[in-house]
């Protein structure tokens, strides 16, 4: 009986086949694992050798960044916010990938195709042209990111200079704006206006929120807007939100500003707040929603049904209370809708609207989302802050999380919009501010105070004393202050506390 065991002895020309494909397969691996040594071993070696000392210039380099970025973080912010360089970065990518899959192709070259039998052949061009594909589609994918990261630094930090704090703080303009696409006006106007003090060394922060229908207010000292309206901005029919339409129809005023409009405003909100202005940031409403759903939407307490949409628009219907996951539409509407409601509880929502978007985005989910979110941005927002301040702020961002928002906000009961007496604003403001100005003492402890035996102090229900009412007595319905309106508690006559609070979080 023959062996079973017997197996024919293979002949010279098939062992010859055998270690040409193994070659062919070898040539390709070490490619994946390092470029040019193909050509180094088989082929022109100073191809491989300038191949290999490119990668390992590379792979030195990049040690380097990643061990001084574990020293210093704040390279990492540098080389990803500096404009030439993402420009350089991403024409290596592109470059990387074109060499690198010409060298595969060089490599299945020197492997013989030719002289390998047809199975084999097939089998070399298909694994070649997937690790082509693969390393060169990565590569270029990756060039793409760095392209839309680097369109957006450069689309919303457009500042040319950095500013310095100003009494240890940073004060940021954040502007809500809209266009209604030309029917009525052309360009953005500031809706929604806010500044945003920031301690400059903790982060802590306070939002003072001006009205968009204030009258009568005077502008920043020396500014061409106070030359022109010294007695304040008393025109028929001026409001703090016209201000920026008015200055782009007299363009004059502000010779070689690129945006006079933005630019009047910064003028009167500085006058009215008597705060210098390190920066502004507009946010285009119109975008606002994409923004809001490429976080993956804000977690949102609905305390009454808030109109979405009026009732003429065929979209119209409610948010209805309870603790809502809203999308970016719905959360658009929550923070700009009007209609059954009034000016302030508005003002008071889009503070609930910024600390949720503060408290819930972690980095984690912008690097989830990093394509959808820097899109939406890149498209939504610009802002007067330098590339070179990004890393600052972002790192006074992470500290503002993990402490208490105040707000301060300029209207009724406080303040008479329709005619402001600005000292007694400016005093307000310079209160809330130094309420939210650490002691050295209190730098990693909860919100200061100023000392005074009146001012309002923080109880467990986060009402501040005095100046709201509990959130037992607000949630309960209506009294002769009115009911519970939109997301934050408290009323139109009485205030809403997310206008005036120690801890805008337990306000919403």
């Amino acid at each position: 009986m023959a062996d079973q065991n017997y197996r024919p002895q293979r002949t010279a020309a098939e062992r010859a086949s055998r270690v040409r494909f193994r070659r062919a397969m070898a040539l390709l691996l070490i490619t994946l694992l390092l470029p040019g040594s193909a050509q180094l071993v088989a082929g022109n070696r100073r191809v491989g050798r300038i191949a290999i000392w490119t990668v390992l210039g590379l792979a030195v380099t990049a040690g380097l960044v990643f061990g001084i970025s574990l020293l210093w973080h704040g390279l990492v912010f540098r080389l990803g916010t500096t404009p030439w360089l993402l420009g350089i970065f991403r024409f290596a990518l592109i470059a990387g990938a074109i060499a690198w899959a010409a060298l595969f192709v060089d490599a299945w070259r020197l492997g013989r195709p030719l002289e390998l039998d047809l199975k084999q052949r097939r089998i070399v061009v298909a694994i070649n042209g997937a690790l082509a594909f693969s390393v060169a589609a990565t590569m270029i994918f990756g060039a793409h990111l760095v392209g839309v990261h680097k369109g957006m630094v450069e689309a919303i930090f457009a500042g040319a200079e950095a500013a310095e704090a100003h009494n240890g703080r940073f004060n940021v303009l954040l502007a809500g704006a809209d266009s209604d696409g030309g029917k009525t006006r052309w360009g953005l106007r500031p809706d929604s206006l806010t500044v945003a003090s920031i301690d400059a060394v903790t982060g802590r922060t306070v939002l003072i929120g001006l009205p968009r229908n204030m009258q009568n207010f005077t502008f920043d000292d020396g500014s061409p807007m106070d030359k022109e309206f010294p007695r304040g901005f008393d025109c028929d029919g001026c409001y703090l939100n016209g201000v920026s339409t008015w200055a782009g129809e007299h363009k004059e005023l502000y010779k070689g500003e690129k945006d006079p409009g933005m630019a009047a405003t910064v003028d009167a909100v500085e006058g009215i707040t008597d705060l210098q202005m390190s920066y502004y940031a507009i946010v285009d409403l119109n975008g606002f929603e994409e923004i809001v759903d490429a976080i993956g939407g804000v977690t949102l307490k609905v305390r009454q049904p808030i109109p979405v949409g009026i009732p003429t628009d065929s979209f119209y219907t409610h948010i209805e209370p309870g603790t809502k996951k809203l999308d970016g539409f719905e959360t658009l509407w929550y923070a700009r809708a009007r209609h059954d409601s009034d000016d302030y509880s508005r003002m008071a929502r889009q503070k609930c609207v910024l600390n949720a978007i503060l408290q819930q985005t972690s980095p984690a989910d912008v690097v989830r989302h990093y394509q959808d979110v820097a899109k939406a941005t890149g498209s939504t927002i610009t802002t007067s802050v330098p590339p070179s301040e990004i890393e600052r702020f972002s790192a006074l961002a992470l500290k503002a999380k993990s402490q208490k928002i105040s707000t301060l906000s300029l209207v009724p009961p406080l303040v008479n919009t329709s005619d402001p007496d600005m000292s007694d604003i400016h005093a307000e403001v310079r209160k809330a501010v130094k309420k939210a100005t650490p002691k050295k003492e209190e730098v990693f402890e909860g919100p200061g105070t100023d000392g005074e035996s009146k001012a309002p102090t923080q109880k467990a229900d986060g009402t501040t004393g005095g100046k709201t009412k509990s959130a037992g007595d607000s949630e309960a319905g209506s009294d002769k202050g009115g009911p519970v309106t939109g997301g934050s508690l408290g009323s139109r006559n009485k205030g809403y506390q997310a206008n005036e609070t120690d801890d805008l979080a337990s306000a919403c």
